[in-house]
């Protein structure tokens, strides 16, 4: 295991991982989005003899910059237009408390209370929420020129300008990419078939895979939903990636055999997946080897399913599952989240720690005469962001990140005569944004970090006097976020980490008994079952990884617990294998050597509830050398061997 405190000049292990470059490609597009969307505004604003309202829409436009994630049309709408909503109300209330005192003290934080609420709702919740929160700052802080209701207008129309660039191409290319998504889905599939037999290599493709499945479904389902089931390209679509399920199933067994398989079995799944890429309907013609075990069937026969599928030019609605169900309307996803929001503990909790820091640093700067105070806050709403990753990570890059952006800045506002020279320079500066926004929380605040203190120089007309209240400011937010919402509370830095795994145990106890018990459930019941067991799973592995970036004792926690996270991964991986050997051929396996696993699975969940380190655990799996549940007997014993002390 890596040390914590070594010695000399090496880093930590958890400090490494915070300063790790993420690899991901740049979004070409929105980056262009990004330059033209703010510096467009400025150019409008200057010519109009108006810069602080040209201001003002870039700002809206940085919003509707940082929310450009999605990759559907449909996703964008969301992603970039309700945001700017919640935005619009978050400046709107702050303008109205400016220079109130108290009262603009006790409205921010109330905001602060709601905002972390409903940012445990999802990815477009919590993007509306930071904007609530961050524009109620702004409001409350810094005056905004003209009436009340202009600086609204201005700032949503920033952020809209950005939708009506990322929406263009609509017309010409809607669907595409929900065609691309599951084409690399495709992909996907293919690189696991061609890890099979390499565990070196195998269990990081797997794992991209269900990252792969799940981003297709979601795109998938929810244009689906719009059009309850009415469309034939969703439809389709559909079909084509529940058509790739029996191949992504039929890869463990393969995997198990411990050879590679064929060269020419990955290859036909990227022809497959060029095919869907191009909506090819023609006869496929793969060229598949003949098969001469129990595992070589089950990808001959998976991979001529997937091809029929892929190649039929219509397909009936009626008989498309849409495995892990097809997600409620609108209204009534709507409701159920209020309700989940308003009785939720966690984000009641969640809402409290970020609403105590707000206050305090709304306090600290009432009290004590800081400059630019509203930037203590904006800090803490960024380290604050639930689903950004730790705390601590998130406040030591936040000031690694300012003071790497204050030295652009400080060349910028220094060197460059402000007026029209501001336009090229925005040019140039905001589409670093979306550049480097995926490599790092700690880049993208290098990035953004020079595109505010040009905006607020526009405003203010302060120079290089910026900076050092910059600095200042958010070395304050970031003290404040570590103590107020990180070191008081003992869940940051005592988490149980096994907590989320137990549970992800439990279920896979219920999936051994739904594949081979005596109520073995219908296969389309089998592979929701076994998608959302995925699906829990990596999520569990991107909070583990998370946690890997924490400080002792956290981060060593984490550590000792990752190899367990991968064990429950290959349970999950056997039980599939060897429910595919079973449909192809093999004996299926006696109710007691199901009833065995399952008891001794359960075991393992409730161990890992009872407890915040790895404890000794009894493995006395024993039944038939040649059954089918052997491969999964023995991951079942792995793992809870892997539960016992070092």
């Amino acid at each position: 295991m890596s040390r914590e405190f070594p010695i000399g000049l090496t880093p930590p292990d958890w400090l490494v991982r915070n300063l790790q470059t993420q690899p991901a490609p740049v979004n070409r597009a929105a980056v262009a989005r990004a330059a033209v969307a703010m510096a467009l505004p400025l150019a409008v604003g200057l010519a109009a003899g108006e810069p602080a309202y040209g201001a003002l829409a870039s700002m809206g436009a940085l919003s509707g910059v940082i929310g450009d994630t999605a990759d559907a049309y449909r996703m964008r709408l969301l992603n970039i237009a309700v945001p700017q909503l919640f935005g619009a109300v978050g400046i709107t209330l702050g303008a109205l408390v400016f220079g109130h005192g108290w009262v603009a003290v006790a409205v921010v934080t109330a905001v602060a209370l709601v905002s972390g609420m409903i940012s445990t709702i999802g990815a477009v919740a919590s993007v509306s929420g930071l904007l609530l929160l961050l524009n109620s700052v702004v409001g409350a802080g810094l005056p905004m020129p003209g009436p009340w209701w202009l600086a609204p207008v201005l700032m949503t129309g920033g952020g809209l300008l950005v939708l009506l660039l990322a929406l263009l191409a609509w017309p010409l290319r809607g669907g595409v990419p929900e065609r691309t998504a599951v084409a690399d889905t495709y992909r996907t599939v293919a690189d696991l078939l061609a890890a099979t037999g390499r565990p070196e290599s195998y269990d990081a493709v797997r794992h991209t895979v269900t990252q792969s499945l799940n981003q297709s479904y979601d795109l998938v389902l929810a244009r689906r939903t719009r059009h309850h089931g009415r469309s034939p390209e969703l439809t389709r679509l559909l079909a084509q990636l529940n058509a790739v399920i029996p191949v992504v199933e039929a890869a463990p067994a393969a995997h198990q055999d411990g050879r590679p398989l064929p060269a020419g079995l990955p290859e036909a799944v990227r022809h497959l997946a060029h095919a869907v890429e191009t909506g090819f309907t023609g006869p496929i013609g793969l060229r598949l080897p003949t098969p001469t075990t129990e595992t070589g069937r089950a990808v001959d026969h998976a991979l001529r399913h997937a091809a029929d599928v892929v190649a039929a030019p219509d397909v009936d609605p009626r008989g498309i599952d849409d495995r892990l169900g097809r997600p409620a309307a609108l209204g009534i996803r709507a409701a159920r989240a209020a309700r989940n929001v308003a009785l939720s503990a966690a984000s009641w909790r969640y809402g409290l720690r970020l609403a105590l820091c707000i206050g305090v640093a709304q306090v600290l700067v009432s009290i004590v005469p800081v400059p630019r105070s509203y930037w203590v806050a904006l800090t803490i709403t960024f380290v604050m962001k639930p689903d950004f990753g730790s705390v601590f990570s998130r406040a030591l890059l936040r000031a690694l990140g300012t003071v790497a952006g204050l030295v652009v800045a400080a060349a910028v506002l220094s060197e460059v005569p402000r007026g029209w020279w501001d336009v090229p320079v925005m040019l140039l500066l905001a589409p670093l944004i979306p550049a480097l926004t995926p490599r790092g929380y700690g880049y993208q605040t290098a990035a953004i970090t020079p595109v505010i203190l040009l905006l607020s120089d526009v405003l203010n007309q302060q120079g290089t006097a910026l900076l050092l209240p910059r600095l200042v400011d958010s070395l304050m937010g970031c003290g404040i976020a570590l103590v107020a919402g990180y070191l008081l509370w003992p869940e940051s830095w005592h988490t149980r980490v096994g907590d989320r795994l137990a549970e992800a145990v439990a279920a896979t106890a219920r999936y051994v008994e739904g594949a081979f018990g005596a109520d073995a459930v219908d296969p389309p019941a089998r592979a929701r079952m076994r998608r959302g067991l995925y699906r829990d799973l990596s999520a569990i592995r991107t909070e583990f990884q998370r946690a890997l970036t924490e400080p002792p004792p956290t981060g060593r926690r984490a550590a000792a617990w990752w190899p367990l996270v991968v064990a429950v991964e290959r349970i999950v991986d056997a039980t599939t294998a060897a429910r595919v050997r079973v449909k192809h051929g093999a004996v299926p396996p006696s109710q007691a050597e199901v009833a065995q696993v399952a008891r001794q699975l359960r075991e393992l969940a409730e161990g890992l509830r009872e407890v915040d380190v790895l404890y000794a655990v009894r493995t006395d799996l024993t039944g038939p050398s040649g059954s089918v549940l052997e491969p999964l007997r023995q991951e079942v014993a792995a793992a809870r061997a892997i539960a016992s002390p070092r």
